[in-house]
């Protein structure tokens, strides 16, 4: 683990650079179509991906693991500064249960040329156990959307 990656026990910073301009990968990230091949952790089916792309508007993710079971994420946009910066909550949604802990989620898009620079944080997290969790997941993201780049 990069200790970069975390700025503290209730917050999540995760930088990569991704080898495409930055208005692609904005729109890979705004885009339904585009976000539905890559926006989940490796060995995740993503079943649907709805989004409405402007401040006030909703995301929802449906995904199902390779053991079957299915997982929902849903938040709601709060910025969009194309193509610089997203501001969007973030929960799991369990439909046998309550929904998971609200976090703040923004994602800045740093142009490096044909590079983009993203840096994602995430916050308030309520357990050091819970922060590491979204970081292996957001790790293993960050690889689809790597080869999901290079193949677009």
């Amino acid at each position: 683990m990069d200790p970069t990656d975390l700025a503290d026990d209730q917050t999540l910073i995760l930088t990569r650079v991704f080898k495409a301009p930055r208005p692609l990968v904005f729109e890979a990230w705004t885009n339904p179509q585009r976000a539905g091949v890559w926006w989940g952790p490796a060995g995740f089916a993503i079943v649907s991906c709805e989004m409405d792309v402007r401040p006030g508007g909703a995301y929802h993710l449906r995904m199902r693991a390779s053991d079957g079971t299915t997982h929902i994420k849903r938040g709601v946009y709060q910025a969009i500064v194309p193509p610089e910066r997203l501001v969007f909550t973030w929960a799991w949604d369990d439909p046998d249960g309550p929904p998971g802990r609200e976090t703040l989620v923004t994602v800045q898009f740093e142009d490096l040329g044909n590079e983009t620079k993203l840096t994602l944080r995430q916050a308030p997290f309520e357990s050091t156990a819970s922060r590491d969790g979204n970081r292996g997941g957001w790790s293993g993201c960050f690889d689809r959307f790597a080869a999901y780049l290079a193949e677009t």
